[in-house]
């Protein structure tokens, strides 16, 4: 799989969970990947050097998403390594979960600094670089869910993926014109070392075996969502929102309804 050849792309958190799933999938398919990481570097370097154990190639970056003159000058250094840019990934995310009454408004305020803000700065000036190539290009924000879903506890994180959502509607609309495509996608429930955050593994395991895919999502499986919506076949989807969560987000707690009207006849 190398319809990617030759691209250059770049990925904000890709030294883990689900950035790294998507780095290793883009240089699979033959792109030249910059990983992104904040204060994760000896797994930065770890997926430099799969990618290229996949047939790809990888460089990093260490940037704080959430800084506009972080992530500006990230582009600046990537486009000008890798000698221009073709790919912008905004997946770089961070989320304190408390009830809003009970919210430390730091915590919350990091959450849409790096959640909205960052994904916006990285957007803005990835726009910027495509647009001043003139040769088109794709934009993918990894929202979430969360962005139509009121999920209690989140409040802050709800907040920056509806934001995120609306952001790369309205960055398809106005890019339009320079034949750059900007899409989204959902993940699911995913397989990460950030789930570890809020809940322990054995409820992980438990749980997940209850969805209707009856597993967690692999971080991989969001990298060939991003790697399909890049694709030259793709080229007719922009404004779009790829769903890839295994079903969580359908009725699927209502499903008593009949398995209940079976038992009773």
């Amino acid at each position: 799989m190398t319809e990617l050849r030759g691209k250059r792309a770049i990925v904000s958190g890709a030294s883990r969970g689900i950035g790294r799933g998507i780095a290793v999938e883009l240089a699979r398919a033959g792109a030249t990947v910059a990983i992104n990481y904040r204060s994760h570097p000896g797994e930065a370097e770890e997926v430099v050097a799969e990618c290229k154990s996949v047939g790809g190639d990888g460089h990093v970056y260490q940037a704080d998403i959430a800084s506009r003159e972080d992530v500006e000058a990230m582009v600046d250094a990537a486009a000008e390594q890798m000698g221009g840019l073709d790919i912008i990934v905004s997946n770089a995310a961070y989320s304190d979960r408390h009830l809003m009454l009970e919210s430390d408004l730091d915590e919350f305020r990091r959450t849409i600094d790096v959640s909205m803000w960052g994904a916006f700065y990285l957007v803005r000036a990835g726009a910027q670089k495509l647009v001043d190539a003139g040769k088109g290009g794709n934009i993918v924000v990894i929202s979430s869910p969360h962005a139509h879903m009121a999920m209690p506890g989140a409040m802050a994180y709800n907040m920056a993926k509806a934001a995120n959502d609306q952001m790369a509607r309205t960055a398809a609309c106005e890019l339009a014109q320079h034949r750059i495509r900007c899409n989204i996608i959902h993940p699911g429930w995913i397989d990460t070392p950030g789930e570890r955050k809020f809940f322990a593994e054995e409820t992980l395991q438990r749980e997940s075996a209850k969805l209707p895919w009856k597993r967690l999502g692999r971080p991989e499986e969001i990298g060939r969502g991003v790697v399909f919506l890049c694709r030259e076949e793709s080229e007719y989807i922009t404004g779009s929102t790829l769903t890839i969560d295994g079903g969580i987000q359908l009725p699927w707690r209502d499903m008593f309804r009949v398995e209940e009207t079976k038992e009773l006849g």
